[in-house]
């Protein structure tokens, strides 16, 4: 599997809001000097995020991105699922999210043994993704002694 560039920073944004900036309003361009992503690309990845009650936007002065909930409440798996079509391994691993389809028609369905390694390692994945917060994310850069931008 290999996740997009929208998945991976928008992973690392949503961090970067949870780690430097709690409960305030984060910039855009703020966002984008640390995290050394494109302020244009962070807005796009930013829309997929609101839209998925992941994110809200404040305007203003004070205005910026905030997190939706709180980071305890917030899973990888959720961020990723808002910013990436699918996160599964392979396409033809047997099981399907409701509403996706997949791309492609299997010619081996349930005559593959491969399909249930798939499928178990896809499952495997969503419980790591799912069981993992932002929380958790902010307490390991802590203690890997990231420093914040008001501790530097």
């Amino acid at each position: 599997m290999r996740l997009s560039t929208k998945s991976r920073y928008g992973l690392r944004a949503m961090f970067d809001i949870a780690y430097n900036c709690g409960p305030e309003p984060s910039q855009i361009q703020d966002i984008s000097r640390r995290q050394q992503i494109s302020p244009r690309y962070l807005e796009q990845i930013f829309q997929n995020l609101k839209r998925a009650g992941l994110l809200k936007s404040k305007r203003g002065p004070q205005g910026g991105y905030v997190l939706a909930r709180k980071p305890d409440e917030i899973t990888v798996l959720e961020i990723l699922n808002a910013t990436e079509q699918d996160v599964l391994l392979v396409d033809c691993d047997g099981i399907t999210p409701k509403k996706k389809r997949r791309k492609m028609e299997c010619p081996f369905e349930g005559n593959c043994v491969t399909q249930l390694v798939w499928a178990e390692a896809n499952a495997l994945l969503g419980t790591l993704f799912g069981e993992m917060t932002l929380q958790n994310l902010c307490q390991r850069a802590q203690t890997m002694g990231i420093k914040t931008e008001i501790d530097k």
